[in-house]
């Protein structure tokens, strides 16, 4: 059996948290399902408002209005832990911060960008725990180093998200590409990361969980990152085919009905190589074809929407309700082997299973 999960005393019964997608992909229902099984579900707040057919109107009242409810809805519809993806890129990040805050959510996780300004020190006095979301080791030491000259403590867990991963992805085009299709590089970086936040235990007296993400999808992947160094693993992708996604069905069958050619790189209006299922849609942005762009606010810092050949925002919310003639789906490296959909207990059961005979199997050959 898998270790539980213990970041800074919330423990999770399976080391396993529920990567954050958006937009509208993880909501309360895979978040709780994910949970109700022991692992950590997480819900994505990026432009979480526009799930909201009035948030045209007020997009970010519509944010925090929805993931004010979401979370509630989450706890209402489960005991365990249940936590929120907030990308430092969102201009209204601040807001979002707060409203998770607010709820008493159980754990933040943040990427895309450094989180050491000045709002993060509303951590000191709460009960929500906090997890990075980095993509190297020097990331890591930055981070924790001014978190405890600024507010004299360090973030709970530090979430390692390696180059096979799905959405936007903190690397060069050139390193994202890897036709071995292996975990070599994520075990690396947490190779280089673990003595970095073992300087942080000792002089804080706290265990840090690494948690490690992208490109992992069975249960021998989670066995291979765990016996590299890592106490915890994020998976997204492998939860998008679940009953209880919150995507439309079409958005599920697209994985399913994809094969390994299907997955490809993008480059993301806001600067970032992103890893998607191609598509007509995806095919004529890589051709360089421009698509229409009415951006009634800038949801993104990073984005020059006046002159951005797309928006991802509004591409990512067609293709969850099922429009992929204007949208696509962010993958994961291995997002084509979906076969079917299945709920998430079902899911967790496979995973276990998976990581039970890798298990064994090592213990075999080392008799």
């Amino acid at each position: 059996m898998m270790n539980q999960l213990n970041i800074n005393g919330l423990i999770a019964i399976l080391p396993i948290v529920q990567g954050g997608m958006g937009i509208g992909v993880s909501l309360s229902g895979l978040a709780s399902a994910v949970a109700n099984q022991g692992g950590i579900g997480v819900i994505s707040a990026v432009a979480i408002g526009m799930t909201d057919p009035e948030y045209k109107n007020n997009l970010r009242e519509s944010n925090i209005k929805a993931l004010r409810n979401e979370i509630r809805k989450a706890k209402s519809l489960s005991s365990g832990i249940i936590g929120v993806n907030i990308m430092m890129a969102v201009t209204d990040f601040d807001n979002l911060l707060n409203v998770a805050l607010e709820e008493k959510i159980d754990i933040v996780f943040v990427g895309a960008g450094l989180p050491i300004g000045p709002i993060f020190e509303k951590f000191k006095n709460s009960t929500t725990k906090f997890a990075p979301i980095v993509s190297s080791a020097r990331a890591s030491k930055l981070i924790f180093q001014q978190w405890s000259d600024k507010f004299s403590r360090i973030p709970d867990a530090v979430v390692i998200e390696g180059p096979l991963a799905g959405g936007h992805l903190g690397y060069h085009k050139s390193d994202v590409v890897d036709p071995d299709n292996n975990l070599n590089g994520l075990i690396s970086i947490i190779e280089d990361t673990i003595p970095v936040i073992e300087k942080f235990e000792e002089l804080y007296n706290q265990k840090i969980p690494i948690i490690a993400g992208g490109g992992i999808y069975n249960g021998e992947d989670i066995h291979q990152i765990l016996q590299s160094g890592a106490q915890g693993v994020q998976m997204g992708t492998r939860f998008i085919t679940t009953t209880e996604c919150d995507v439309s069905e079409a958005f599920k069958y697209e994985f399913i009905n994809s094969n390994e050619n299907s997955i490809t790189i993008i480059e993301s209006p806001v600067g970032l190589p992103g890893r998607v299922i191609s598509n007509d849609f995806v095919k004529d942005i890589q051709a360089g074809n421009q698509k229409p762009i009415k951006c009634g606010w800038k949801c993104l810092s990073k984005c020059d929407y006046k002159n951005v050949q797309f928006c991802v925002a509004e591409a990512l919310l067609n293709a969850s309700k099922g429009n992929f003639s204007k949208g696509f789906a962010f993958s994961g490296i291995n997002g084509y082997k979906a076969t079917e959909i299945v709920s998430v207990k079902e899911t967790i059961g496979q995973l276990v299973a998976e990581f039970c005979d890798a298990k064994e199997k090592k213990v075999l050959l080392e008799v």
